[in-house]
């Protein structure tokens, strides 16, 4: 067995024994998930990725889409991406969108040890090593979504890679995994629903739906796997552009198909749907929408001129 098979096989039994609707909920009324996150930790999940991990990137955002195939309710993808950038350290990372002499949308903000700032442009980072929260709020699906203060004793980092592009990439992998979870929600309703005598998985209409969702899974996980190769690369940010369109694109489709087929039961709190539906909703709109990335690489192809968009279109190269 391989070690990212490994490192997967490992979140998969550790996700699914810990990440059922109970945590869910609690972690939406603002409890931590203290004991899930010590499971994390003592696997060395919060090293992948890392120099001196003996793991790679590829594995890291592999591992990323298991948070989101599970809704784990930790910034697993902030932290590992922070210690990447900045080099791991024990305790809770984070990071969030610079603005000023404050930083945005820190997932996890009132729990984290260090905080980076992630500006639109450049490769700069701003890192605040204690982390002083200044305002506390969640996103559309109760994730924890805080503003921290710059202080004077802030630092900086370069990145190697676009930082804006990378903190759009594990959203992209969140989504991926995301997607995956409804649309295997979905084939385990309509196996189960019983409808005029047979499960509603026999009904035509159900089946050209669950073809849909399939499908645009599908294209979102090879949208996915296409960013995570191009990390080192001249195409990386236009085709993390590519990815969080395409992947935004399918979240619209997948959710209400899904929840369609669920019916009125898919809309109640009591069901475990609206946890992944919301997310999915909530991580498209994070670190750039569907326009945003569509109009940064719609402009790139424009001033490529005709001649050469095609080629770079349909090569890697």
């Amino acid at each position: 067995m391989d070690t990212r098979q490994l490192i997967l096989d490992t979140a998969n039994k550790i996700f699914t024994d810990h990440c059922d609707k109970k945590l869910l909920d609690a972690a939406e009324t603002g409890e931590f998930a203290s004991e899930l996150w010590g499971q994390v930790t003592e696997n060395g999940f919060d090293q992948l990725g890392s120099a001196g991990s003996g793991t790679e990137l590829a594995d890291m955002f592999a591992f990323v889409q298991q948070c989101g195939h599970h809704a784990v309710p930790l910034p697993l993808a902030e932290t590992l991406l922070v210690n990447f950038w900045c080099g791991p350290q024990e305790g809770l990372s984070s990071f969030g969108e610079l603005s000023g002499d404050r930083i945005d949308d820190v997932a996890w903000g009132r729990q984290a040890q260090r905080v980076v700032g992630i500006g639109v442009e450049g490769s700069t980072l701003t890192v605040v090593e204690t982390p002083e929260v200044i305002g506390r709020g969640t996103n559309m699906a109760g994730e924890a979504r805080d503003q921290v203060s710059v202080g004077s004793d802030a630092t900086t980092v370069e990145a190697t890679e676009d930082p804006y592009a990378m903190a759009a990439l594990t959203r992209v992998n969140l989504l991926a995994g995301g997607l995956h979870r409804v649309l295997d929600l979905g084939l385990l309703f309509a196996t189960e629903r019983v409808q005029f005598g047979r499960t509603i998985s026999k009904f035509q209409a159900i089946q050209h739906s669950l073809a849909i969702v399939a499908a645009e899974v599908a294209a979102a996980q090879r949208a996915a796997d296409a960013a995570v190769d191009a990390i080192g690369t001249d195409r990386f940010v236009y085709e993390v552009a590519a990815g969080k369109a395409r992947v935004g694109e399918a979240v619209g489709v997948v959710a209400e198909q899904v929840h369609q087929i669920h019916g009125a039961m898919g809309f109640t709190h009591e069901h475990s749907l609206h946890h992944y539906t919301r997310r999915v909703w909530a991580w498209r709109d994070e670190w750039g929408n569907e326009f945003y990335w569509q109009a940064l690489l719609g402009n790139h192809l424009a001033s490529l001129g005709a001649d050469n968009s095609w080629d770079f279109i349909a090569t890697r190269g």
